[in-house]
């Protein structure tokens, strides 16, 4: 049920709960899977990407980001090579990742 206030001079408008979830990032578009020249420049890059977009690297030194990370990544003057988008295995990896052994 929606319904309107006033309050001081400013209208406000209630929601019902449901519209008042806490809103998740959400990456639209291709996952698309780079890699560094070198261990100091993907050093640099994991980190800037590590609190700003999702993704996964694997030893191989083939990284796994969204495809808005790319422009970020060039702002920032971190060289990299843009192998292609992922493969449905490379993006499952990231659904269900392999447990650690204890």
């Amino acid at each position: 049920m929606r319904w309107k206030n006033r309050i001081a001079g400013h209208e406000a408008i209630s929601l019902s709960p449901k519209s008042c979830a806490t809103p998740r990032k959400r990456y639209a578009g291709a996952m698309i899977v780079i890699r560094f020249p070198d261990s100091e420049t993907e050093r640099r890059g994991l980190g800037f990407l590590a609190t700003r977009f999702p993704g996964k690297s694997w030893s191989s030194g083939e990284t796994l980001v969204p495809e808005a990370a790319l422009a970020h990544l060039a702002q920032q003057g971190i060289k990299f090579t843009v192998e292609g988008p992922a493969t449905y295995e490379q993006l499952a990896s990231l659904r269900n990742p392999a447990t650690a052994e204890v």
